[in-house]
């Protein structure tokens, strides 16, 4: 699948390659001159490896260029937005990725989600969110502000209660199932999520196991109105704004969303959920 990402990797591939070119050397000249194996050469100007500032900066000198090193560098920038890893954005900590995203969600009126391993932020409790909170910080090893992390996601949950906004929200079962904390904490968690479907701003489908689904269950995803979606992995957010992309994820989204149950479907579905985990 093409991404906003690669096709501006790409994009500064090509503008590599004619900045060389235009420098009268061949890869291999380039490669020698900067000790780099030709092959590096090759990955970044054909998209197929993501440059680093450094990498930028060596070009510039290696052609004989150094006043391209801005232009360089701001290229780097673009499509950095586009693909944000979580090295670089848990530096400073969780809660200040909440905040980034909490802009997004001031800022937009429908807002559409999809989830399959997780409860949704917009819907955890606050004892759930601090054991997802948790096990993200010892994954990326990064700074421990799970409270602060916590309090900023709770606080955002108060545009649930906003008149105007619309939260159209589906989940797999599989989201519901997942014992990511305690049992008491997932019982509480559960009871939340059938205390929101009576909310007016919220519309919450669960797809049952046994429902037959069009597309495969893959990686959690926002879509903010119809100009970004926020799309989930393991090492980054991508943020998506061109409308090619958002109209995917918009039909994902349909896709996913018309197999999906409510209402009293969904609030059985979180029942029998909520009866797996036995007595707590």
């Amino acid at each position: 699948m093409s991404t906003d990402f690669q096709q501006a990797r790409i994009a500064l591939g090509l503008r590599l390659r004619e900045l060389r070119t235009e420098g009268g050397l061949t890869g291999r000249q380039l490669a020698d001159r900067l000790g780099w194996p030709q092959s590096k050469v090759s990955k970044l100007e054909t998209g197929r490896q993501t440059a680093t500032h450094d990498d930028l900066n060596a070009w510039a000198e290696g052609i004989r260029r150094p006043q391209v090193a801005s232009e360089l560098a701001a290229r780097l920038r673009v499509f950095e937005s586009y693909s944000r890893s979580w090295r670089r954005q848990l530096a400073a900590g969780h809660r200040s990725v909440q905040d980034t995203l909490t802009v997004e969600y001031e800022r937009s009126t429908v807002l559409r989600a999809w989830e399959s391993s997780m409860i949704v932020g917009m819907l955890q409790t606050a004892d759930y969110a601090r054991h997802v909170f948790s096990a993200y910080v010892d994954l990326h090893q990064s700074p421990r502000d799970v409270e602060e992390a916590v309090r900023a996601r709770v606080q955002r949950q108060e545009s649930l209660y906003r008149p105007g906004k619309h939260f159209h929200i589906v989940m797999w079962e599989a989201a519901l199932r997942s014992i990511v904390a305690p049992s008491a904490v997932m019982a509480a968690q559960l009871d939340r999520l059938s205390g929101a479907i009576g909310l007016d701003t919220v519309s919450l489908g669960v797809i049952p196991f046994e429902a037959p689904v069009k597309l495969p269950p893959a990686n959690g995803f926002w879509i903010y109105d119809e100009r970004l979606v926020i799309v989930e992995d393991w090492h980054a957010e991508l943020w998506l704004d061109q409308p090619n992309n958002v109209a995917l994820y918009s039909r994902v989204w349909e896709t996913l969303a018309g197999t999906a149950v409510y209402e009293s479907s969904a609030h059985r579905v979180i029942t029998r959920c909520r009866r797996a985990l036995g007595a707590v």
